[in-house]
């Protein structure tokens, strides 16, 4: 039992051109048809669509899609997130074939962040065609990670390694980094005030290259950039951050280490071994 990947992420975004261009141009996913046409479905793999960004009057996170292995397995974590007493909704026939799952479950973790589990992803078989970049690093590891917020964060860490089964990785300072798999972390929380919120979002390549040339595509594209070349101190990847549209902190690396045994768990003081200089987000238009 317990979380075996992030399956997927979705956002609810204003301007959707503007994803067309980040996630297709920019990052290099391969964009497909869904059955939503007010959102655009993005590959990276022989899975479904692992970003959905569907248009809203506010940016938001739609969901963090975590997988489980199967059925059995949805209903005993779901059985453990309902006595925590969280509320756990059932998703509908059309709802899972929008996600091209066989089925999920839905609820707020106790910092306000929405989250699904699923199982059973639907595969179509058309070969997966991304020109811009050779491979995404994804397999046993899952989509890649995601950082969000919880006001509490002690509190949110306790909810998702006590009954979602995470493993802490390391801490960095209030920051906690947490494990499913062999990817160093696939989920992480940070504390910021409010209801929870995604903060940052990566995706792994598969060669230096990738990242070199998606490096360039972020200057063509003038998409703004956050924290530059460097490589981080816990899981070993070289990356950079850009700015998506509504500002998340979106992360493109390479070379992360994999945990394949258990490992005690640490704390860093500084994230990057070297690079990694930040830059503000850009000023409101």
């Amino acid at each position: 039992m317990g979380i075996r990947s992030l399956g997927y992420v979705r956002l609810n975004a204003p301007d959707i051109d503007a994803w067309k261009t980040f996630g297709e141009d920019f990052l290099g996913l391969m964009r497909i048809d869904g059955d939503n046409p007010d959102s655009l479905y993005f590959r990276m793999d022989h899975y479904p669509a692992r970003l959905v960004v569907s248009a809203a009057e506010e940016s938001s996170l739609g969901a963090l899609g975590f997988e489980v292995l199967n059925r059995r397995d949805l209903a005993e974590v779901v059985t453990a997130v309902e006595a925590e007493g969280i509320k756990v909704t059932a998703g509908s026939t059309e709802e899972c074939a929008e996600r091209r799952v066989t089925g999920f479950a839905r609820f707020d973790d106790p910092a306000g962040n929405p989250v699904e589990l699923f199982y059973g992803p639907v595969l179509d078989h058309v070969l997966i065609n991304t020109p811009l970049v050779s491979r995404f690093v994804t397999g046993d590891m899952g989509m890649g990670h995601a950082i969000v917020s919880a006001e509490d964060v002690p509190s949110a860490f306790d909810f998702y390694s006590r009954v979602l089964g995470f493993v802490e990785r390391n801490t960095a300072g209030p920051t906690y980094f947490m494990g499913c798999n062999p990817r160093h972390h696939s989920f992480g929380l940070a504390p910021t005030p409010g209801p929870g919120k995604l903060l940052h979002l990566m995706v792994e390549m598969a060669s230096i290259d990738d990242v070199g040339r998606a490096l360039d595509r972020a200057a063509d594209l003038n998409i703004p950039m956050m924290n530059t070349l460097g490589k981080h101190t816990n899981d070993q990847m070289l990356s950079f951050y850009v700015y998506s549209p509504e500002l998340y902190a979106i992360e493109c690396g390479w070379e992360g280490i994999r945990v394949e045994t258990e490992e005690p768990t640490y704390a860093i003081t500084e994230g990057a071994l070297w690079g990694h200089k930040f830059t503000p987000p850009p000023l409101p238009a």
